[in-house]
């Protein structure tokens, strides 16, 4: 069976969104690359700061190796098929940022380079590695991703809306639902709990919440579970919180993640799932909410917490590469070291090396500490299968969800249609 929960161990070691040095970074510059140019791919709206994050890596990069490098952003929503192209035209980059649900797929690809040689020459750096990571980053028995960071979804909700209508962050099921009525009652301008028909990883909460599971592996066949009747009920709660409790709104149907964002710092929403890089990033685009955000983990059914995907992602080396050890240089250079450190300070996102965990664990920061909780005791991932990008590519929990908010189906047929195509995706040659 796929096994869903990752370790405690193994999560919370990434408990920290402020490092204390890691184990690797040490003796860059080993490798002459003197009149030579990289090209890195990153993905575009992780670091609010990107530019000057990228000028002070460029920089450092330049002076211990000799070699400068070329960062180029990439739009998430356009990457996808932007790596299948350049995979088949083999004109990758030298280095690029690849999701932890990418990595085994590009690497089954043959388009990856291994890094294990790198990563067991630098002394430390594979026991300081995070497991859930190093776990995403391997594929046949081989690392091809570095781990460089996470995430993970918490309940985010308006702390100065509950405190005025005398409201406890939700802790079961029904309490959303209660919450959400009260909400909706006192300010009917707002809505309470959005449900967004084109954010795939807003739904396997409610899956695993109620006992589902997204699918499980015997031997080497898939089977999605989005049918089950524990997924059904998930599925069904959460859909219902538009169709039924009309804590939504129809255009909601086709927002994604950043729309949901963005309607929650113009004050429109009351609760939602987002990530643990989100807090800092909204009241840094507005001034206004700082004090009036609050965190949680998710909420089981009836209680608990609901686990919620472990996300983030791998720095990796392609084959099309000139010289795989300066392109080794310069992940690990992101990875580990001072530059890690800056990335998540300035992101939010918990880092990819073992360091400081006890601190965050610790943290009585009303916006860190629920992460660190759901990190720990709540981390999930999806299938690791290279297929899982083509489920991903077709949207296929999306667009479940999008006809069961636009009425075009019920949950049950929905779930059977999603479960079927899901499992014909993952069983793909």
């Amino acid at each position: 069976m796929h096994k869903r929960i990752l370790s405690a161990v193994a999560l919370g070691a990434v408990a920290t969104l402020a490092l204390a040095g890691c184990a690797g970074g040490s003796d860059t510059g080993s490798t002459d690359g003197k009149g030579q140019e990289l090209t890195v791919w990153i993905m575009k709206g992780t670091n609010p700061d990107a530019s000057a994050f990228y000028d002070k890596v460029s920089d450092a990069f330049e002076k211990e190796t000799g070699a400068t490098v070329k960062i180029e952003e990439i739009q998430w929503a356009d990457a996808h098929d932007r790596f299948v192209t350049s995979i088949a035209g083999g004109t990758t980059p030298d280095v690029a940022e690849t999701g932890t649900t990418w990595t085994a797929e590009f690497a089954d690809a043959g388009a990856l380079e291994p890094l294990d040689e790198y990563v067991d020459a630098e002394k430390g750096l594979r026991d300081d590695l995070v497991e859930g990571l190093e776990v995403a980053g391997t594929y046949d028995g081989e690392l091809y991703g570095m781990p460089w960071y996470a995430g993970v979804r918490s309940l985010v909700y308006r702390a100065d809306v509950f405190e005025e209508l005398g409201l406890e962050a939700p802790k079961t099921w029904d309490d959303i639902v209660a919450a959400g009525d009260a909400i909706k009652a006192a300010k009917p301008d707002m809505l309470p709990f959005p449900v967004p028909g084109d954010a795939e990883f807003q739904v396997y909460p409610w899956v695993w919440g109620a006992g589902g599971e997204i699918a499980t592996k015997d031997g080497k066949t898939w089977t999605s579970e989005l049918d089950s009747k524990e997924s059904q009920a998930g599925i069904e709660f959460y859909t219902g919180l538009a169709t039924e409790h009309g804590f939504s709104s129809a255009g909601a149907t086709t927002w994604k993640e950043t729309d949901l964002r963005d309607a929650f710092t113009q004050g429109n929403v009351a609760m939602m799932l987002s990530g643990s890089w989100t807090p800092k990033s909204l009241i840094e685009a507005n001034p206004d909410l700082e004090g009036k955000i609050g965190a949680a983990v998710i909420p089981g059914e009836d209680g608990g917490i609901a686990p919620s995907v472990l996300g983030g992602s791998h720095l990796s080396v392609f084959n099309t590469t000139k010289n795989a050890d300066l392109a080794w240089e310069f992940v690990k250079l992101m990875t580990t070291g001072e530059f890690a450190e800056q990335w998540s300070n300035e992101t939010g996102y918990f880092p990819g090396v073992q360091s400081a965990m006890e601190e965050a664990l610790a943290s009585t920061d009303p916006l860190v500490a629920p992460f660190a909780e759901q990190m720990v005791d709540g981390g999930a991932s999806v299938p690791v299968t290279p297929n899982f990008g083509a489920v991903q590519a077709k949207k296929t929990t999306n667009s479940m969800i999008q006809a069961i908010l636009s009425g075009q189906k019920d949950v049950a047929t929905a779930t059977k249609d999603a479960a079927a195509e899901m499992t014909e995706l993952l069983n793909q040659k």
